[in-house]
């Protein structure tokens, strides 16, 4: 049977699309409207240091850490089930998040909508498998399923801040209660139930283990990008490494295990695999830059800096559709490598940019998302595909952990690499007359170099703030570097390792209709 007999996805599957897209929108809005709220959050909570920083680091750390197990437990127990359960909690824990009191309930909060996110991820991913049977109708799905988190980290910042505006912080986290209202009305209808029909049941010390290996080295990761190397933070690692060894000996003594390690013999997988990790890596670090460049460089309010995305977001939606065409004409692989090449030659743009480049960094921004775009949608439908439909949830929780390891590694290597950069710039070349105390502070950041700038005499200031905007960019253009070279290093690999990749398995020829009946 050839893969054009595969069934076609029709109105229902296209209109359950557009709901599933939301929540995956949803979530990483709330990763990124909770930074806006912390000033007014402080004020009335009055938390902590160490409760601010569990406030909004202990979402990213749940999502982390339960997406392994929540993948396979859709694959066991229903996806669709699995969804709207998630979908009771997240609104659920975004109503306790929002009548927070104190800083203790506000941790507890976000530590239940980074389960319930876990929840939300690989279900919506692994249900466009078996909405979308046909391969090109599914990657067009996916390229949607995979836009709607750029729009929500567009969006994010521009509605956070419009609600700010005219409410009190915690309106932030019921902007998420109106879309999971939706999904429960449209999900029984619009989505199929799938679940694998010989399942096991959920291993539970596989699930701890699960646990125990992502939530410290993701911790330890994150703890090395905000303080650098340190006792705790490489004892975190460790512990994550230990546990992660046991995890992967249960696996292969298990019958029914919860990641099917056979599957990273596969090309398709482990090098798709790979490549999203390293696109993530690349994007975490870079976008941190990014942000303080458009604002504390070239001087734009953050609306302004959002703004000025938009076209990365439209570069990312050109590249998607071409490439999508291009797959009627030329082999995945080599598109996906093409998609990942134009993204490094958007990154050896941004090299070259100067303080006062505008123009050359959004345009470079621009050509880099114009690849990274698509090669996101390719990377992730190969990962999908290559996993039976009864393992595609897990598979999918597979993905989107190896994304979040990426990006914190990007964080704290990419990071600590630029702010290295400039913080040696800023002290050679430290206007005399500077004390060491206000060197020092200029030396940590741009924005504490900003702040020292104004305490100065005229002269001086202006030139401390010249020279901390120059290492800054200098900063950034060595990181672009970095990950122009890991980017273009990818697309020899996608392009040698994947240049015999045939078509996937056929699907099995059941009408769009009989599959929401049987599965239902």
């Amino acid at each position: 049977m050839s893969q054009a007999q595969a069934p076609r996805a029709g109105l229902r599957e296209w209109t359950g699309l557009a709901v599933l897209a939301l929540p995956a929108m949803l979530i990483v809005m709330d990763m990124t409207v909770l930074h806006l709220a912390v000033p007014r959050l402080s004020v009335d909570l009055n938390p902590t240091s160490s409760q601010l920083l569990w406030i909004t680091d202990i979402y990213g750390f749940f999502v982390a850490g339960f997406l392994i197990t929540m993948g396979t437990l859709g694959d066991r127990t229903g996806r669709r089930r699995l969804l709207l359960a998630g979908a009771v909690a997240f609104a659920a824990a975004s109503v306790l998040a929002a009548y927070a009191d104190s800083a203790e309930m506000l941790i507890a909060a976000r530590a239940l909508l980074g389960l319930a996110g876990a929840t939300l991820m690989p279900s919506t991913l692994s249900l466009l498998r078996v909405m979308f049977l046909d391969e090109r109708q599914r990657t067009i799905a996916i390229s949607v399923w995979v836009l709607s988190f750029t729009i929500g980290a567009s969006c994010g910042p521009l509605v956070g801040g419009l609600v700010l505006e005219h409410f009190w912080w915690g309106s932030v986290f019921l902007m998420a209660v109106p879309v999971m209202a939706l999904l429960l009305v449209a999900g029984p209808v619009l989505l199929p139930e799938y679940r694998a029909e010989h399942a096991g049941r959920l291993d539970l010390p596989s699930s701890a283990l699960s646990l125990a290996a992502v939530l410290p080295a993701v911790y330890g990761i994150k703890e090395i990008a905000r303080a650098g190397v340190g006792p705790v933070a490489l004892l975190a690692i460790a512990a994550g490494l230990l546990a992660g060894g046991f995890f992967l000996r249960r696996q292969r003594r298990l019958t029914d295990p919860l990641i099917d390690l056979d599957l990273f013999r596969e090309a398709r997988f482990s090098v798709s695999l790979g490549t999203l990790a390293a696109l993530s890596f690349m994007m975490f670090g870079i976008n941190l830059f990014i942000v303080q460049a458009l604002q504390l460089v070239h001087d734009l309010s953050p609306l302004e800096a959002g703004l000025w995305t938009l076209p990365g977001s439209v570069g990312g939606l050109v590249g998607t559709v071409v490439a999508t065409s291009l797959l009627r004409v030329a082999r995945r692989a080599y598109v996906m490598a093409a998609a990942l090449g134009l993204a490094a030659v958007g990154l050896a743009l941004v090299t070259q940019v100067g303080p006062t480049d505008f123009a050359l960094l959004v345009t470079g921004l621009a050509i880099m998302s114009s690849g990274i775009a698509p090669a996101l949608n390719l990377g992730t439908d190969l990962v999908v595909s290559s996993a039976p439909p009864e393992r595609a949830s897990a598979a999918s929780a597979v993905s989107e952990t190896g994304n979040e390891f990426g990006g914190a590694l990007g964080l704290a290597v990419l990071g600590s690499v630029g702010t290295a950069v400039y913080s040696g710039q800023v002290r050679d070349q430290m206007p005399a007359g500077v004390s060491a105390g206000w060197s020092d502070r200029a030396a940590e950041t741009l924005a504490e170099a900003l702040t020292v700038a104004q305490r100065l005499p005229a002269s001086e200031g202006a030139r401390l703030a010249e020279v901390a905007r120059d290492a800054f960019t200098n900063g950034l253009a060595v990181i672009s570097g970095i990950g122009a070279v890991l980017i273009a290093a990818s697309a020899a690999v996608v392009a040698v390792k994947l240049r015999d990749l045939g078509e996937p398995e056929p699907e099995p020829a059941v009408a769009p209709e009989e599959q929401y009946s049987s599965r239902s």
